[in-house]
């Protein structure tokens, strides 16, 4: 009787209208899930089925870092989904469960800790001051997108990545086609597959390798044979087209800044604050759309009264959470002086995002160099002209158009 009062009260499924939203906005939909309750149901554009959804912040890192919940269970059925692919590369870390998850981590932490992200600081830096030079040489008005914020973190996370600034273009190439769900299955398939490809030769000519970069360090975890290399490729890919979200949540960042110019003008004026400020706009900006990776539950597990059985597939919405009022009092607001800030931006448990260190990096970067360098900046269009990402999975303006 129980059991049938549970299945009576489960939560209708709500499809998800994953629609292009004008700039910075919030879903209405995931504000509309997240009014029905903590634990609801929906199904996606893309896959089988329907899934569950977690919103609420402690619920939402409950699930992230619980055993239960499996990310390698995803590979062996079909899950309501957003993006129209789904061929993660064999191995992919993604799709890995402790402890094969650890030790392939494990492979490349060095490159990310405090250490390893300071060894690109000083680098980092100089791109950035050549990148501002020409854009101040070149004069007004200008793309900040293109100048500034998409070259960036491209050379940064190729520089991490040990890829030759040859091949920067390419890379940027493929992930734009990965990330895109316009182009159709077919397309973002076949840049996966390439750049599976190239890595596979990176990785494979540094074999045994003793570098620093991320490829050298696969390559020396795959020689000491703690790595196979359709793992290494897939941790690569998957670090690749993580290092260019930077353009995205920067570009949004600046889309803040840049329509509340009294913000920018209190981050010039109190630089000491910026830090926390770049918290603050991290756990604000709507980073993708929808839902990322979903979850199974290997077991039959309650939360907040839901019962979810063992098989059903589980999604969480860091976004929601980031916007939890339990957790972040009037979520609305972008507060600088918010402390503490428990976002999960980057993700909780034990796949948060290896790269959220040098992702704050760039961000402090970026934000010091343009604010102190170009202290005109300003947007040379209406807000409501500046053009956003469409058919994307992650989101963020296409350009940011600007004078000074």
């Amino acid at each position: 009787m129980a059991e049938e009062t549970i299945t009576d009260c489960m939560p209708p499924v709500r499809e998800w209208p994953v629609t292009d939203l004008a700039g910075v906005d919030f879903d209405p939909f995931l504000a509309q899930l997240m009014r029905e309750g903590p634990v609801t149901r929906i199904k996606l554009p893309n896959g089988e089925g329907w899934a569950w959804l977690v919103t609420r912040h402690d619920d939402v890192r409950t699930v992230a870092n619980d055993p239960r919940f499996s990310r390698a269970a995803v590979m062996e059925q079909q899950v309501t989904r957003l993006a129209p692919h789904f061929i993660p590369q064999p191995g992919a870390v993604g799709f890995l469960d402790p402890p094969d998850h650890t030790r392939l981590r494990r492979a490349v932490a060095t490159a990310f800790t405090a250490r390893g992200v300071e060894r690109v600081r000083d680098r980092a830096r100089r791109m950035l001051d050549e990148l501002v030079d020409e854009l101040l040489q070149d004069g007004p008005p200008a793309d900040l997108v293109a100048s500034v914020l998409s070259p960036f973190p491209i050379a940064v996370i190729c520089e991490l990545m040990g890829v030759p600034a040859t091949d920067r273009q390419k890379m940027h190439t493929w992930t734009q086609l990965i990330l895109s769900s316009s182009h159709g299955a077919k397309v973002s398939e076949e840049a996966k597959d390439e750049m599976g490809a190239y890595f596979a030769d990176l990785v494979g000519r540094r074999e045994g390798s003793a570098g620093e970069d991320v490829t050298s360090l696969l390559g020396g975890a795959l020689g000491l044979g703690e790595v196979t290399l359709d793992e290494a490729v897939g941790l690569a890919v998957l670090l690749q087209i993580g290092g260019e979200a930077v353009t995205n949540n920067s570009g949004q960042m600046f889309y803040l800044l840049l329509t509340r110019p009294e913000l920018a003008e209190r981050l010039r004026a109190e630089p000491e604050i910026r830090r926390q400020a770049i918290d603050e706009l991290l756990r604000y900006i709507p980073h993708r759309n929808a839902v990322g990776l979903s979850r199974i539950a290997l077991e039959d597990v309650e939360i907040q009264g839901a019962r979810i059985r063992a098989g059903d597939a589980v999604y969480v919405s860091y976004l929601a959470a980031n916007r939890d009022p339990g957790v972040f009092p009037d979520p609305e607001t972008i507060d600088v002086e918010r402390y503490p800030n428990s976002h999960v931006s980057f993700g909780f448990g034990p796949h948060y995002c290896p790269g959220g260190m040098l992702a704050r990096l760039e961000s402090e970067l970026m934000v010091d160099a343009l604010l102190d360098r170009v202290p005109g900046l300003r947007l040379s269009v209406e807000p409501d002209q500046v053009p956003f990402r469409k058919g994307a999975l992650i989101r963020g303006p296409e350009a940011l158009p600007v004078m000074w």
